[in-house]
């Protein structure tokens, strides 16, 4: 019996197919894989980081976007949608007619959920480290209260971990900090 074998799209064929999706997708080596929806937690928890850093970054030349905006991961090709993106400076996009996609993203943030956690923390976290814009990656966890910040320092990434409401997090490399009684504002765990 013969196999078929997968069609690998090219960056321009994922794009034509991603932007008039009903649902968003990721490219990785040719392969197209759908993201699934959120829970009410993961959209209060993104929603609770978002209007704490846009109000911090307001005058500071940084801008933080929606998993609206596309990223492209320029040394590995995968292209994602993180939670939330922080860019500082002129934001540079994907040289294409639609200018949609972002290339130099300063710090991500990725809300865990169960079916996500390990690659967020694993392979995409691989990939996310190619880019040399990227100061830091935050994790936040739903399920609990956990707010784990990978800062760059030189080659090494540098954890700092958070994990009761009483506790802020530092983001030096936008000036910005999380309080986790406002990330986790409105949010319950199972635990309660």
């Amino acid at each position: 019996m013969a196999t078929q074998s997968k069609a690998h799209l090219t960056e321009a064929e994922y794009l034509a197919l991603d932007r008039t999706a009903a649902v968003r997708s990721e490219l990785l080596d040719g392969e197209m894989f759908a993201m699934a929806g959120a829970s009410l937690s993961h959209v209060r928890i993104t929603g609770n980081v978002y209007a704490s850093l846009r109000a911090q970054l307001e005058r500071r030349g940084c801008e933080v976007f929606t998993s609206d905006l596309r990223v492209r991961v320029p040394r590995t090709g995968l292209f994602t949608y993180p939670d939330l993106v922080i860019v500082c400076g002129e934001p540079e996009l994907y040289d294409d007619e639609a200018m949609d996609t972002l290339l130099n993203p300063a710090l991500i943030v990725e809300v865990l959920s169960d079916t996500t956690e390990a690659y967020d923390r694993g392979e995409k976290f691989a990939h996310y480290r190619t880019i040399e814009s990227l100061e830091g990656y935050v994790l936040v966890a739903q399920d609990r209260v956990l707010v784990e910040h990978y800062a760059r320092q030189g080659d090494l990434w540098v954890l700092r971990a958070a994990d009761r409401p009483d506790q802020t997090v530092e983001l030096a490399s936008v000036g910005c900090e999380l309080a986790l009684a406002d990330v986790y504002q409105r949010v319950q765990h199972a635990s309660e």
